[in-house]
């Protein structure tokens, strides 16, 4: 059974920095692309960072360039966002999904995880 784990969450003050981890079982990440998603209320799930299989080649959306990296840990089986100068705007649930290719488009991963909370506030 494929299980991915979003953890790392939590509420950080406007220009802060977080760290949100997936975790997987059941899926070997290093053989998949993996992607984190995100989520605010009222609007649609939108791609920020995908890490390529195999290689783990980085892609980011324009919102998340300059802000976001994304890593993995083949050892851990663990996929990482490292999110700086966090805004308002960052305010959303997090998912991590993993599949074949890197894409922005949700509907073509098949594993998916609960989400993680990530609220900016002052």
């Amino acid at each position: 059974q494929v299980q991915l784990v979003e953890s790392g969450g939590g509420v950080v003050q406007p220009g802060g920095s977080l760290r949100l981890s997936c975790a997987a079982s059941g899926v070997t990440l290093a053989h998949h692309a993996t992607t984190w998603f995100r989520q605010a209320p009222g609007k649609e799930r939108e791609g920020v960072a995908c890490i390529s299989s195999n290689e783990g080649v980085p892609y980011y959306t324009d919102a998340a360039k300059g802000r976001v990296t994304i890593s993995r840990d083949d050892d851990k089986n663990t996929v990482y966002l490292r999110m700086n100068q966090l805004g308002h705007e960052d305010t959303a649930i997090y998912y991590c999904a993993a599949d074949l290719w890197c894409t922005w488009l949700p509907d073509r991963y098949r594993y998916w995880g609960e989400g993680t909370q990530v609220t900016v506030s002052s």
